[in-house]
């Protein structure tokens, strides 16, 4: 059942249009991941749909007594009250007497002497017997728990930005809603906490739409993908894999559609030049048909740009740690950490927030003294930082002068010679965008143009600190193919699993009071041999529900009567697939405009192909008894 429906919306920052007339309508059943590069209005829609912000243009409809809870990308707390009343802060009757018991359980922990408050407490435990609210308290501290808040009455103020973040995910979590939609919510969490939120979405009953650049959770969260590119939409069924299949499809179709229309314009430019005259009517329309085939060209970008960036020579001693000890006061963050690192070594460093990873880079790029041990770098090592904060940026400056700043011009992996403004456009910067303020940049963008600047510095080793929070897809995407390419050491703390895989051979993984295991593979083969405790839950459980396996029967070779009779069905519904799918193909050729029936041409290829590849696998399978 649809619950809201958007219509034709429009939005422009400053001389920008983010988007235009874009439409889709949200299922109560949909659990959507909006993608888009940096800066292509994702928050921006987000806030329309959520009552934060309002369109230029269009409208946001929902049916019956629609209830949105919203998490913004940065939200805006009240600093004065405590977490429980900010995650208390739904205005139900049933949410109001939990906060009243834990607030009066709070109170009674330092008076539990005080007669007025047991009475009171004796009084809400009976309130919530009668209305059976016992269940909804076990999932609030549940919520809180997983989310690392158990300091309720600490106020919002004296939080970090992180722990911000995670008590307003609390409280949004936690109200009643109908649509829920979430910017960035995996930012500031640790891969356990990021499972845990998995599960609780896939559970959640209620619509979801939100914004997250993390490729594992699109695709086991959500059911529905779109897109914003180049300021329209584009709506997909299915989670990321599905997406990325279906984009590729609809760039093929686009291409081919391009395609003919170069062709056509090829012609006419031809004829246009053999020296037209705009005498008649006739030749007057066809001079008008010119132009606007010249002037409509649409913008088939591949939404892929290459960095090809130099880097400086690297010796054979890259990084040594020996024997590396780091305390904040009590608390033990390493303990005797030994390592060498090489020129090519990719290092993925996972952990708990608050165990010490960010200090693990904060030593070896000497921001911070260790307390015993030692850290020694190569003589010909140039680090690149790129912190969480992007602390170097100042917003008073151009796009175009922040990076000039860091090199007017460099030199690529190929040994050409490329300016600052080149650079930029392979980030997707173009002439005017370069001349953008800082200020006016999104965060996205921003963080963007900070790795740009880092990368033009030419660096050997790379420090990433959470790269991924604020990156698009596309820009990861390119960011990973990169590193494939760049010939020195990489160390990168993160929590997204799948830039783990993608990108690193050794997992240093902090487990608590200094302990740092070291282990080759990536981020999935660490899980594998040190499975989270909701790892083992499930391996426990599907232990007991695996089928037990009985040895088969031996069977007398070649095929029984029944098998060769399917065998004959198959080779004939094989040829018949075949054809279909050269007239399929044969009729996208001829369309030229008519993209509806396009994309039913390219579901019906994909459908046949799928097919295609079960017949022939069952083929194989009968092949082999033969």
């Amino acid at each position: 059942m649809n619950i809201a429906s958007i219509e034709n919306l429009k939005k422009t920052y400053g001389v920008k249009t983010l988007f235009e007339n874009i439409s889709f309508n949200i299922a109560d059943s949909d659990k959507i991941g909006l993608i888009g590069m940096n800066g292509s209005g994702k928050t921006s829609l987000l806030k329309i749909i959520g009552g934060l912000d309002s369109p230029d243009a269009g409208e946001v409809n929902f049916f019956g007594n629609i209830r949105v809870e919203i998490l913004a990308q940065d939200p805006d707390l009240d600093p004065e009250i405590s977490v429980l009343n900010q995650v208390f802060r739904a205005n139900s009757p049933e949410m109001n007497l939990v906060r009243d018991y834990e607030t009066t359980l709070l109170a009674l922990e330092k008076s539990s002497e005080d007669t007025p408050l047991q009475k009171r407490l004796l009084a809400l435990s009976q309130r919530m017997d009668d209305q059976n609210l016992w269940n909804l308290k076990s999932q609030v501290e549940t919520i809180l728990s997983q989310l690392g808040i158990h300091d309720y009455e600490k106020t919002i103020g004296l939080l970090s930005g992180g722990q911000r973040k995670r008590v307003a995910m609390a409280s949004a979590l936690l109200t009643p809603c109908d649509l829920l939609i979430l910017d960035e919510p995996t930012n500031h969490l640790d891969n356990d906490t990021i499972s845990w939120l998995e599960t609780f979405l896939l559970n959640r009953r209620g619509a979801l739409l939100m914004v997250t650049h993390d490729r594992y959770f699109l695709d086991r969260v959500v059911n529905k993908t779109i897109e914003l590119d180049s300021g329209n939409l584009y709506e997909y069924t299915g989670n990321y894999s599905d997406f990325l299949e279906k984009k590729a499809d609809r760039k093929e179709i686009q291409s081919a559609i391009e395609e003919k229309r170069q062709n056509l314009y090829r012609r006419e430019l031809s004829w246009i030049r053999r020296g037209a005259r705009a005498r008649t009517t006739k030749q007057k329309a066809r001079i008008q048909r010119f132009e606007e085939i010249k002037d409509n060209a649409p913008d088939f970008s591949d939404d892929q740009f290459e960095i090809s960036v130099g880097f400086t020579r690297l010796g054979k001693k890259v990084i040594d740690i020996e024997h590396l000890n780091k305390s904040f006061g009590p608390n033990l963050i390493i303990s005797d950490l030994s390592a060498i690192l090489g020129q090519n070594e990719r290092i993925g460093i996972i952990g708990k927030n608050g165990l010490g990873k960010t200090t693990l880079l904060n030593l070896i790029a000497g921001k911070l003294k260790a307390d015993g041990g030692e850290i020694s770098l190569g003589e010909t090592v140039k680090t690149g930082y790129f912190s969480q904060e992007s602390e170097d940026m100042d917003f008073s400056l151009r796009a175009i002068d922040y990076i000039r700043e860091k090199a007017e011009v460099m030199e690529n992996s190929r040994g050409e010679i490329v300016t600052a403004s080149q650079m930029m456009e392979l980030f997707l910067f173009d002439k005017n965008s370069q001349w953008v303020y800082l200020s006016e940049l999104s965060g996205g963008e921003r963080r963007r143009l900070y790795l740009l600047g880092i990368l033009m510095m030419a660096p050997n080793v790379l420090l990433f600190d959470e790269p991924t929070n604020d990156l698009d897809i596309d820009t990861l995407t390119i960011l990973e193919a990169y590193l494939d390419e760049f010939q020195g050491a990489v160390l990168t703390v993160s929590h997204d699993r799948y830039f783990l895989d993608r990108t690193c051979n050794q997992i240093f993984a902090f487990t608590g009071n200094g302990v740092i295991t070291k282990q080759t593979g990536n981020y999935s083969d660490y899980i594998e041999k040190h499975p989270l405790d909701f790892n083992k839950k499930e391996t426990a459980v599907e232990k007991s529900t695996k089928p037990r396996v009985e040895k088969e029967k031996t069977r007398k070779p070649g095929l029984t009567y029944k098998e060769n009779q399917e065998q004959k069905e198959l080779f004939c519904s094989l040829e018949k697939k075949e054809k279909r799918l050269d007239s399929v193909a044969s009729l996208m050729a001829k369309i030229t405009s008519d993209y509806t029936t396009l994309q039913e041409l390219a579901e019906e290829k994909e459908t046949l192909e799928e097919q295609l590849l079960e017949v022939m696998e069952r083929l194989e399978d009968l092949e082999k008894l033969s």
